[in-house]
């Protein structure tokens, strides 16, 4: 009997990876390239949308070839993604018009600021479970409608179309379906999140035309059909990765957590089939939608700096020379030294978003080495998570029990226990790292009955190392309260201004 498999396409924000997985969930191969990161302005951060693409071309059939498979062997292709990030192109010659816009683009304050003043701000917001925020994609889209000459009209005629990345690559492997999925239509602000369809509302309030927006979509279900790269395999899932990674994590009923941590950290809780509107500044946003199936809702927590934090230590401080080096900086001393660093390098995302905060080191006196800086670093990602699981506990009515972590920092172990000792709570890393990947997998082998149901994908999860709290509450509450005064010193530094 042959042997049958499923390939996720995860597309991310510095670069995109194919991975092959078995019916048990394993990895099988795996091919990635990175991509440039394009900075034309302060602020501004683009992709080239074909370069991603030529990259998709290439490993592809890469991952298949290094798998020993052949196309015919592939049930079907799921595709996660870097999620606000948006392109437009020309209808007719697939040509993208000008860079990508990434999430953490910040060209559009004036736009959301212009908006934020309208009187039906707050509808909007509460339409679409998302605040007016930089981060989402309609103020970049409006942005380019109001800036790019011409773009407006040809719009409206109907001669260009937008997409987040899975709609752009999809539109690329199938030779012209347009298409998106519910969870990266809901990261929009242009979508209905009780509808699950685009909203006049929504669209007349940030000025877009419907011409250009792709048809919506479940997360699980038959989208086309390759007609390059791996031509004959049908597209059958794609997903936002936050929720590829909800996904992989097996997050299936209400008070599942996981958080990602990699350039930035994303914090899920499944809230069950019910919108929660949160008024702790945390994201309502669809977890996942399985074929014709009533959606699974969320509550999101997005932190902007994690990863890219301690980046930035090794790149532009030069205090170390790889990432994993911060680890062993950092065990260098006890504690922190009162140092504490907020990275609030394009704003404060969730619980505050505030597009004006930047970033602080406070603290700072003769006793603070490198050390103390390499441990303020991590524990910077620790109190942002503890941030925004304190809002998610207010919102939900749910007392977070475990958090499923997964992503490049968990390898580190004094963050990991640290994240646990500020929660209060077990912190468990499965077996399987790759769970953004290992998400947009399951859901493209579900919608072909590769796998049977949830509870099939359930018995593939396993754990492989969990952190359990060891800190005093007190010295817990007297760090928190210091990293919130921190915090707040972030405030006001840039005022917004008009694009």
């Amino acid at each position: 009997m042959v042997s049958r498999y499923v390939i996720a396409i995860d597309q991310g924000t510095t670069s995109t990876r194919c991975i092959v997985f078995d019916q048990l969930g394993r990895l099988v191969s795996v091919a990635q390239r990175e991509h440039r990161q394009l900075y034309p302005r302060p602020g501004w951060v683009e992709h080239d949308a074909d370069e991603i693409w030529r990259n998709v071309r290439r490993i592809v059939p890469r991952a298949v070839a290094e798998a020993g498979i052949d196309g015919s062997q592939v049930v079907g292709i799921g595709i996660a993604n870097q999620r606000e990030t948006c392109v437009l192109w020309d209808r007719a010659t697939g040509e993208p018009i000008g860079q990508a816009l990434v999430w953490q683009d910040m060209r559009a304050d004036g736009v959301v600021e212009e908006l934020a003043a309208l009187p039906g701000a707050r509808a909007a917001e509460a339409r679409c479970g998302l605040p007016l925020a930089t981060y989402f994609s309609a103020p970049k889209l409006r942005w380019q409608l109001d800036h790019v000459p011409g773009l407006r009209e040809r719009a409206e005629r109907g001669e260009i179309l937008f997409g987040t990345m899975e709609t752009w690559l999809i539109w690329n492997l199938t030779g012209g379906v347009h298409v998106t999925d519910v969870t990266n239509a809901s990261r929009t602000m242009l979508m209905d999140l009780r509808t699950l369809q685009w909203s006049p509302e929504q669209l007349e309030f940030f000025g877009i035309p419907a011409a250009i927006l792709p048809e919506i979509r479940s997360s699980a279900e038959v989208y086309g059909v390759c007609s390059t790269v791996l031509p004959g395999v049908a597209i059958t899932a794609a997903l936002g990765d936050q929720q590829a990674a909800l996904f992989g994590q097996v997050c299936f009923a209400p008070g599942d957590a996981k958080c990602t941590y990699g350039t930035g950290s994303f914090l899920l809780l499944n809230t069950g089939t019910e919108v929660v509107q949160s008024t702790n500044g945390l994201l309502s946003t669809v977890g996942y939608r399985i074929g014709g199936e009533q959606a699974t809702y969320a509550l999101e927590g997005s932190i902007a700096i994690t990863g890219s934090l301690v980046q930035w230590f090794r790149d532009s401080l030069g205090l170390i020379h790889t990432a994993p080096e911060i680890e062993t900086l950092a065990r260098t001393v006890d504690d922190n030294g009162g140092c504490y660093i907020v990275p609030a390098f394009s704003g404060l995302f969730a619980p505050y978003w505030r597009s004006e905060a930047r970033g602080v080191i406070v603290g700072l006196t003769s006793y603070i080495t490198k050390g103390h800086l390499a441990r303020a670093v991590l524990e910077a990602t620790g109190w942002q998570t503890r941030e925004v699981v304190d809002a998610m506990n207010a919102d939900s009515g749910l007392e977070l029990r475990t958090l499923r972590v997964d992503g490049g920092m968990t390898s580190d172990n004094l963050l990991m226990q640290f994240v646990a000792d500020v929660l209060d709570v077990p912190v468990v890393r499965p077996m399987v790292a790759e769970t953004v990947s290992l998400g947009a997998a399951y859901a493209a082998g579900l919608a072909v009955g590769y796998w049977a149901d949830l509870a099939a994908l359930r018995q593939n999860w396993h754990r492989a190392a969990q952190w359990t709290p060891s800190m005093a509450p007190d010295r817990r509450a007297e760090e928190y309260d210091n990293w919130q005064r921190a915090v707040e010193r972030t405030f006001g530094w840039i005022r917004p201004h008009a694009s």
